[in-house]
């Protein structure tokens, strides 16, 4: 049996073929709409080996073919989790969060809206919807919030849904919010926080492919918040998505990006407000 798992982790550690590697990029194109670029074959070697390994699969094409079988579409769902990035950060592009306060909310006031739906599109672990959901409780405590929050991957959706993050975090959260949306934990918890029940409970997740031609989201969305996610997509991909993006808002609602990403010469249904900020022709 010690030879047999030596085998396989020699196997496995001497790398993945140009073959084997193209075969991937293929697949993550057509499943996710991420096309991975010839320079990141390392990491995808990096990410998939412990996985390979667990599963005791002699080599990277037979993880493939076990993959890409009707029978493992679950091994298929924990691939694109483990192929995701997912970096975020409470309160992450403060510029967006100072034009829902200081343009977005006084708007909605004076609409005497009493209702409101929001769509964080790549949550990731959560920090996004629940900054959201901070700021709007503590700026229309009398406004039915609802937020929307997804992402490719079930295992970030999984801590989000939980709540809880290192107190490393806490920094990223305005003191006012931390002392009154926040719980620090105690004893075995010690050296989480978590969020008050009350918050997390305005945020529902879903597991959402933008890839896919349906996304059964509901809406329409006042505001949509679709950050550094576009970047990873093919052009024809991010066209779609964008397009899909778009008929989810209302008439007037407003579309989030990330620097790196824009709508010029690319969609005339959306007018640019400032940078990274779009809004619904």
């Amino acid at each position: 049996m010690k030879n047999t798992i030596s085998a396989v982790v020699d196997a496995i550690e001497s790398g993945m073929t140009d073959g084997e590697f193209a075969r991937f990029q293929r697949l993550l194109l057509d499943q996710a709409g991420i096309r991975l670029g010839d320079a990141k074959k390392a990491l995808l070697i990096g990410r998939l080996s412990k996985r390979v390994r667990q599963l005791g699969l002699p080599s990277f094409e037979y993880y493939y073919h076990y993959v890409t079988e009707a029978s493992h579409r679950e091994e298929l769902v924990h691939m694109l989790d483990l192929v995701s990035t997912n970096e975020t950060h409470f309160f992450r592009e403060p510029r967006q969060f100072e034009f829902i306060e200081d343009e977005l909310i006084p708007k909605w006031r004076a609409e005497g809206r009493t209702s409101l739906s929001i769509w964080s599109a790549g949550c990731s672990t959560g920090e996004e919807p629940y900054s959201l959901a901070m700021l709007l409780d503590a700026h229309l405590p009398d406004c039915n919030v609802e937020i929307l929050a997804t992402d490719l991957s079930t295992r970030v959706l999984q801590r989000a849904m939980s709540g809880v993050w290192s107190v490393d975090k806490a920094h990223e959260i305005p003191p006012a919010f931390l002392r009154r949306y926040m719980l620090r934990g105690v004893g075995a918890q010690q050296g989480t926080m978590k969020v008050h029940e009350e918050l997390r409970s305005r945020v529902r997740f879903r597991r959402v492919n933008l890839n896919d031609a349906v996304y059964g989201v509901g809406g329409p969305f006042d505001l949509v918040l679709c950050r550094n996610v576009l970047i990873y997509f093919e052009s024809e991909v991010r066209l779609r998505v964008i397009d899909r993006l778009t008929d989810s808002l209302v008439p007037g609602g407003h579309l989030f990006l990330g620097h790196s990403e824009t709508l010029s010469g690319v969609s005339t249904r959306m007018a640019s407000v400032r940078p990274t900020i779009w809004t619904k022709r």
